[in-house]
């Protein structure tokens, strides 16, 4: 598939190099400019493009960006065409974003984006750490296998996204519609916490709305207090803590 991705953080780039191994036709921009995007991006044949170019006659177009940089490259998702599935990553943290009240007030993460870009959004990949996302793809089958979740509104954008999720390693896991996708935000069981397939289910299940961003700031304000303390993180320390918080 032709793939654009707007994004080359930790996620994007990951995903960048993962899909072009498998075959995808893949190309990357962040705000920089493409002389700014890391040869780890490239190095399995993604290409390296501005910004305005990235979703030209793209198939899929995946936006990893911080929640609070959507608006800004929101022209670059609705230049994509009609046909193209876009893809979200991203996630809502006050403490990076500054207070967005429309998420404080309760409304679902990429129900809004899909407002803002005016157009339907997938979201997927948002939920697994990038050290985990980085260290533990596996082939099917593997009884060590990641489940991440996929939410969309059109049956044929999560039929594409769970697809490109497989691509890149993990288990693709069908999580409903984007009324329901609050259940893999931060602050719920599955958010970064590298569920198995077999027990995915149960955990989005197990979501509670309501405690869902208490849960979230719990777990920065742990992992905040760890720091100051000296603390090293690393990707099973932020799982396990993720689980004791989320839980």
């Amino acid at each position: 598939m032709k793939i654009g991705i707007l994004g080359a953080g930790a996620i994007g780039s990951t995903i960048a190099r993962r899909l072009s191994r498998r075959g995808h036709d893949v190309t990357i921009a962040n705000s920089r400019g493409p002389q700014t995007i890391g040869q780890e991006a490239l190095s399995t044949g993604a290409r390296a493009v501005s910004a305005s170019e990235v979703a030209a006659g793209v198939e899929v177009l995946i936006v990893s960006v911080p929640m609070n940089r959507n608006a800004d490259i929101a022209e670059y998702v609705r230049a994509a065409p009609a046909s193209a599935v876009v893809i979200d990553t991203s996630n809502y943290y006050p403490m990076r974003d500054g207070r967005m009240p429309a998420f404080d007030e309760g409304q679902v993460e990429t129900v809004w984006l899909s407002e803002l870009f005016g157009r339907p959004v997938a979201k997927a990949w948002n939920a697994i750490t990038s050290p985990s996302f980085n260290d533990k793809s596996t082939e099917p089958g593997d009884p060590h296998r990641v489940a991440i979740p996929v939410a969309a509104d059109r049956d044929a954008d999560r039929e594409v996204a769970i697809k490109l999720v497989e691509d890149t390693g993990f288990a693709g896991f069908d999580a409903g519609t984007l009324a329901d996708s609050w259940r893999q935000q931060p602050g719920a069981p599955v958010y970064c916490t590298d569920r198995s397939p077999a027990d995915i289910a149960g955990w989005l299940a197990a979501a509670e709305k309501g405690r869902v961003p208490q849960r979230r700031d719990l777990a920065m304000q742990v992992i905040g207090e760890y720091i100051e303390a000296g603390g090293t993180l690393d990707g099973n320390f932020l799982v396990s803590i993720n689980r004791a918080c989320y839980a």
